[in-house]
């Protein structure tokens, strides 16, 4: 397809609304709950912009990318509010939109009225694309969000161009480690090395740590010995239109814990080591981000 097919079929999309709002749940090991969901976001499927990537690129190429996150917000809310979901709304937002000078500040509180939805349930999750220079102007917009009663994560801690600058400087509510430092942890003493201090970190700025992208029981295992409450991946539920509503359905079994691995982390039992394989890209920040 064509820039010009692209920008076509993107003009489309916005004028019809036609995106598919996916829910992946936020499991509580601690307390065997669903803590909330993130909204991921699909293009028509049977175009070249059904990959959030592209169209996501689509979407900034033509100076569109404001439009798209409040579009893709909308859906959201929308289908969150229709299947009475419970927990909170972790809705993604690039720091370019918020930057932007066309961005209309209460459009969110809006959408929320509309649909039924306190802002205490919502979270504004960053997802850092490109990067960002002007950190006054960013905590001074996000400032204005958790005024509203809104809380803030910061996505992929540890990738990006300022991930760390970031939690600094914008004391988030919630941080998700990337899932680079998630996959193979069970087997990779850096990782958990890396993922120690976060801990430590999070407790001194007050911030709850959510683990993204696990798909072992093993990864499970480890995080779970090592603090960390709140995990999230396929392993827990795939990014569905109507989503997993019972805790009881996301957790493996916690108990019969296989005998310790040569490098003292336990496997966890669930049939099987390999990862799950499906077309539905999901744990990359591009493809969270639309």
């Amino acid at each position: 397809m064509t820039v010009t097919e692209q920008l076509s079929t993107l003009d489309s999309i916005l004028t019809h609304s036609s995106i598919t709002s996916l829910f992946q749940p936020i499991v509580s090991l601690a307390e065997r709950v669903i803590l909330g969901y993130e909204a991921l976001t699909r293009g028509p499927s049977n175009t070249s912009l059904h990959s959030p990537i592209n169209l996501l690129a689509a979407a900034r190429h033509a100076g569109r990318l404001n439009e798209l996150e409040m579009t893709c917000r909308e859906s959201a809310c929308r289908r969150y509010s229709q299947q009475q979901l419970k927990g909170k709304l972790f809705l993604n937002v690039s720091p370019e939109t918020l930057l932007d000078a066309t961005h209309k500040p209460g459009r969110t509180l809006e959408l929320l009225h509309k649909y039924g939805i306190s802002a205490d349930s919502v979270v504004i999750e960053l997802t850092e694309q490109t990067p960002t220079d002007d950190f006054e102007l960013l905590r001074a917009a996000l400032h204005h969000y958790r005024d509203m009663g809104f809380s803030i994560a910061l996505d992929d801690l540890g990738a990006g161009y300022s991930s760390l600058r970031m939690w600094s400087e914008l004391r988030p509510d919630y941080v998700k480690i990337d899932r680079y430092f998630i996959d193979g942890i069970h087997r990779d003493a850096v990782k958990r090395e890396f993922v120690g201090s976060i801990m430590k970190i999070a407790r001194a700025s007050r911030a709850q740590v959510i683990a993204e992208g696990i798909e072992l029981g093993e990864e499970l295992h480890v995080l779970s010995d090592m603090g960390v409450d709140l995990v999230q991946g396929y392993l827990l539920g795939r990014p569905e239109e109507e989503p997993k509503a019972d805790a009881s359905l996301c957790l493996p079994n916690m108990g019969n814990r296989a005998e310790p691995s040569n490098d003292h982390h336990p496997a966890w039992p669930l049939g099987g080591s390999s990862k799950p394989h499906s077309s539905a890209c999901w744990a990359c920040s591009a493809c969270k981000q639309a």
